[in-house]
């Protein structure tokens, strides 16, 4: 039947900014989806313990008043969704999450900033896999496509329903539905197992980040570093 078939767990998060190092958590989904249909979900909505810079309210509605007067704190829900996600991982359940390297990246990052056990260390020291992420595989299975890659624009191509976009849930639903349709549309994407379509996801990451890098540079930014490593980026103190 095919990995995209069975259960599949879509990840979202909405934040304070788009550097994962150093951007919060706002609010948080987890949804269990089976063959496109959800089955179950988890939300969180986290009081980030920094203001909310208006360009991020304005994307994802989350108010700071709102979260301060309804959000849990930052470190709870971080810790929350970390234990619900490794859960799923030792079950060997695939976790979906568009553009996986920044969500992955940022929780871990908040993890950190609270001094609470990293994914690796739920998960006894191996890293969290397996991971699916429709950004990286439609990138590569469909390279010369063109136009915008956003999760907007990726649902369209495939023909998937985004009602709410930056609503956590809906995006996390998105995500997993969005898997799916990539593996309908490529069989060899639906041919591959989790753990194998995990390996191949780091080597497509790293093989497209290199090549925009060398790209940035040619066109004059010779000092242009792309990060090549997915699904969770390293993690720097100064930074985090």
């Amino acid at each position: 039947m095919g990995w995209h078939r069975e259960l599949l767990i879509g990840f979202d998060l909405e934040t304070t900014g788009t550097d994962p190092h150093t951007a919060r958590i706002v609010t948080a989904a987890v949804i269990e989806v089976r063959d496109g249909q959800p089955l179950g979900r988890r939300e969180w909505l986290a009081d980030p313990g920094v203001e909310i810079p208006a360009d991020a309210v304005a994307v994802h509605g989350i108010s700071n008043e709102r979260a301060a007067a309804e959000g849990l704190p930052a470190d709870r829900v971080a810790d929350a969704v970390a234990d619900v996600l490794a859960g799923y991982w030792k079950a060997g359940v695939p976790v979906v999450a568009y553009n996986a390297s920044f969500d992955l990246t940022l929780l871990s990052a908040e993890l950190r900033r609270h001094g609470l056990p990293s994914l690796r260390d739920r998960l006894g020291g191996l890293d969290p896999a397996p991971v699916v992420d429709p950004y990286t595989i439609d990138r590569r299975a469909d390279r010369y496509r063109r136009g915008k890659r956003t999760l907007e624009a990726v649902c369209t191509e495939y023909g998937i329903a985004l009602d709410s976009a930056h609503d956590a849930c809906a995006d996390a639903l998105a995500a997993a539905r969005l898997a799916g349709a990539i593996a309908d549309r490529h069989p060899k994407i639906a041919a591959l197992g989790p753990a194998e379509l995990h390996r191949r996801q780091i080597e497509w990451y790293a093989e497209w980040a290199a090549d925009f890098q060398a790209f940035l540079r040619r066109k004059g930014d010779p000092a242009a570093v792309v990060d090549g490593i997915w699904p969770v980026r390293e993690l720097t103190d100064e930074r985090v």
